[in-house]
């Protein structure tokens, strides 16, 4: 596979993940106004199993494609694909780090 292919496909896993962190986000933001604020009995065990949901999808979305290159004898592919992936969760965190600092600093 090409180098720019791997790339792409990397930068689109990342994506995947920020948007599903981004949903997890707003639900999470929401739930008090959609669950009430007093926290209940099955409130830490809604939160653990979203926890482990969400690892589920996040370990699917970045490592799911990377193994079937690897188990397809493709490791060199497989491990750039996952650096790629990486890197491009990197750079959108630092993004979001960066609009964070900003809106934090010219807030009024």
């Amino acid at each position: 596979m090409k180098k720019t292919k791997l790339k792409k496909e990397g930068a689109l896993q990342a994506v995947g993940v920020f948007v599903y962190v981004l949903l997890v986000a707003l639900f999470m933001n929401s739930a008090n106004n959609i669950f009430g604020a007093e926290d209940k009995f099955l409130t830490p065990v809604a939160v653990l199993l979203l926890f482990i949901f969400s690892a589920l999808v996040t370990g699917g979305l970045i490592l799911g494609r990377p193994i079937m290159f690897y188990l397809d004898n493709k490791k060199r592919e497989g491990i750039m694909l996952l650096f790629y992936t990486g890197l491009s969760l990197f750079a959108i965190m630092l993004l979001i780090f960066i609009a964070l600092f900003l809106l934090h600093s010219y807030s009024f």
